[in-house]
């Protein structure tokens, strides 16, 4: 019985990649680090930033990796701030959740601050049941606990719920906690998203299969319930 859908941020419910690999781009660069989009996708999305500083930065001190943490997240919300929208089909897909009493989970690992910022400039603040932060945890997506926490907030397993990913990470976290995960191909083609778990993949939330097999789920609930 389908009861929950359970979404990352960065890249489903909004395409923020190119905006962040522009950032890193510019970060970096003042580093001596010239990046390409090949490196982006497979060093840096979808990765939280202290993974990522310590394998790129190994030279910074604790203090200096966290400012470039917050330097660097400064400067993507203020690029964002005015160009940051839904992936097409997401509010349908949201009010369809609530239509169905669905219950809904953003599992993310994007600093706190962003979060906030994108949920109010998206003006989906009061969308979630529950929103897991991986900063809040023990670990962070490749690890499924971020997952497995949001499951354990809403009372349900994994067979209860379907998780939207769009990054190796957040795909390998998902699938991990056992959920059955949509790769929706923003940032990584559909192929590299199948190979490590997604049993679907969808270029947006308007893919005729996705609503298919939702609607087939709530079908499939309304006669098991009669």
């Amino acid at each position: 019985m389908l009861a929950a859908i359970l979404f990352d941020l960065d890249g489903t419910i909004a395409n923020t990649d190119p905006i962040h690999y522009q950032v890193w781009q510019e970060m970096l660069l003042g580093y001596g680090m010239e990046i390409d989009e090949t490196f982006y996708k497979t060093r840096i999305s979808g990765r939280t930033n202290p993974q990522i500083i310590e394998e790129l930065l190994p030279q910074l001190s604790p203090e200096e990796a966290a400012k470039f943490a917050y330097d660097k997240e400064a400067f993507f919300r203020e690029k964002a701030k005015t160009i940051l929208k839904p992936l097409s089909g997401f509010s349908e897909l949201l009010a369809w959740t609530k239509t169905h009493k669905l219950k809904c989970a953003l599992v993310t690992n994007a600093p706190r601050l962003n979060v906030e910022f994108m949920l109010e400039v998206l003006e989906i603040k009061e969308a979630f049941d529950t929103v897991v932060l991986a900063e809040d945890e023990i670990a962070g997506k490749p690890d499924p606990i971020p997952y497995q926490v949001a499951l354990n907030r809403l009372s349900l397993t994994a067979e209860q719920a379907i998780a939207l990913e769009d990054s190796p990470s957040g795909i390998r976290s998902a699938v991990g906690a056992g959920l059955r995960t949509i790769g929706v191909t923003t940032t990584q083609e559909p192929k590299v998203l199948q190979a490590i778990g997604a049993f679907m993949t969808i270029p947006d939330f308007t893919d005729l299969q996705l609503w298919t097999l939702l609607n087939s789920s709530v079908q499939e609930d309304v006669a098991y319930s009669s």
